[in-house]
């Protein structure tokens, strides 16, 4: 590791003030930003940590039914306390190792976008909303591509809202070494319809399968995805699978993740 100026706000505007510093870097839980760090692939000279920030911790239900999790709560805090959306709360059990869930946070995950991360797929899947600093965002504008989202410079995630489905699941065949998502699927249904969303699949990151959720708002059955699967074209192929198993994983995950709705 190599020298850097740390600093801890305690509020949102304090931290804000201390990212609009040249080279300065936001952190959440570290759980990405710190391995590479270490590895010399970034190296900020300054990390204004979010983790002691009162307003972007906990979780609550807004007056319009969204469950209204803070940017800087971790998984662990996720997976215990958001018992009114079944689906998000198991999402986040799954996510990693115990250490893991303790450190990362929900904001620091939607922040890097990795391609092969869960909330990514539960935000997209339904219809979420994030807030940050200076504005609100829809997950359809938000999620950009790989790594790409549609935050500036400086700009913080400090509360994530999930409205929540009649019926909800998310199903992930895990990479076994970093139970990273090899293809996971997030499958609601609402008053705004079917939303069927992919991670760990694509080069372009976290996507909505369109075609899934036009068969399924004509029939919400895994019956009505007999057959079906997503082109393989654009499928990340890696030593842990080609495009062509990820694209049939797609099929099976989502399949599942419909008749666990119930």
């Amino acid at each position: 590791m190599y020298n850097f100026d740390f600093e801890k706000p305690s509020t949102i505007a304090d931290a804000v003030a201390a990212l609009a510093d040249e080279d300065a870097q936001a952190l959440g839980g570290g759980q990405t930003l710190i391995p590479t760090m270490k590895q010399r692939l970034a190296s900020p000279s300054k990390l204004v940590s979010l983790k002691g920030i009162a307003e972007m911790q906990g979780i609550c239900m807004s007056d319009a039914g969204e469950v209204c999790i803070g940017g800087a709560t971790c998984h662990a805090d996720v997976a215990e306390g958001a018992g009114s959306y079944p689906a998000l709360a198991a999402l986040a059990e799954g996510i990693g190792d115990p250490a893991v869930r303790n450190r990362g946070t929900i904001g620091g995950s939607l922040a890097n976008n990795d391609p092969s991360a869960c909330y990514p797929a539960a935000a997209l899947g339904s219809g979420a909303t994030i807030v940050t600093n200076a504005r609100e965002i829809a997950a359809d504008d938000y999620f950009q591509g790989m790594f790409t989202t549609a935050l500036e410079e400086g700009e913080i995630i400090t509360e994530v809202k999930f409205p929540v489905p009649e019926a909800a699941s998310y199903q992930k065949f895990e990479q076994p070494a970093s139970r990273f998502a090899l293809v996971g699927v997030f499958v609601s249904k609402g008053a705004g319809g079917v939303r069927v969303a992919v991670t760990g699949a694509s080069e372009e990151g976290v996507f909505r399968w369109s075609e899934a959720e036009a068969a399924l708002s004509g029939n919400f059955s895994a019956d009505a995805l007999d057959g079906m699967a997503p082109a393989a074209d654009g499928m990340i192929s890696d030593l842990h699978g080609s495009s062509a198993y990820r694209a049939h994983l797609v099929g099976v995950m989502t399949r599942r993740a419909v008749a666990a709705c119930g």
